[in-house]
């Protein structure tokens, strides 16, 4: 990789616009690429309402990877390094721009928004649900008609209420499908140091 692209990649994941010299925390089970095009796997947080963000911490933290917290409003997060906190503006859908402006291919996002998971998935990111259920291109489609057809019925007042609150159940398969998600993108994606 070439100076150039190191500080822009550099950039692009946080550091000071101008800045000449900046620290990057690199671990070889985080870096891929073929010298020309390297990549850090990432992890982002739609972080309104997420009940996972301690899991995600846990899991980060043993595989030494960066988090993103994307919020409208201002959050307390863990005092890391590793741990961002970016509040964007209190308007529609502008975490979840943000998020798809700035998640690469095999970057993981976890987000109970299903509009958001299908932007994310275009973009050749990993995306899991707070319950640990991953969105894929195979079942996409399924989980956005089913999110018309239940808003179809709340809005009749059909259905009445938000989804159920999250099980020591949902945790734990949440915690094993994104440890399972992180160490396929680690079988798929091998740092190479030739």
């Amino acid at each position: 990789m070439n100076c150039q692209k190191a500080r822009a990649f550099c950039h692009a994941y946080g550091a000071p616009a101008g800045a000449t010299e900046f620290t990057v925390r690199w671990h070889p089970d985080q870096i891929w690429g073929d010298g020309e095009d390297l990549h850090l796997l990432h992890i982002f947080v739609d972080a309104d309402a997420c009940p996972v963000k301690q899991e995600v911490y846990r899991v980060a933290s043993r595989y030494r990877l960066d988090v993103t917290l994307v919020t409208n409003s201002w959050m307390r997060v863990p005092n890391e390094r590793w741990i961002a906190l970016e509040v964007v503006e209190d308007e529609f859908d502008a975490a979840d721009d943000w998020i798809v402006e700035h998640v690469q291919p095999h970057d993981i996002v976890v987000t109970a928004d299903i509009p958001l998971a299908s932007r994310c998935l275009k973009k050749g990111a990993h995306v899991i649900g707070p319950t640990g259920k991953p969105f894929t291109e195979n079942n996409i489609g399924q989980a956005i008609a089913t999110r018309d057809l239940l808003s179809e019925l709340r809005g009749a007042g059909e259905i009445t209420g938000g989804p159920p609150p999250l099980k020591k159940r949902d945790r734990s398969r949440f915690l094993q499908q994104f440890d399972d998600v992180i160490q396929s993108i680690r079988r798929k994606h091998p740092f190479n140091s030739t």
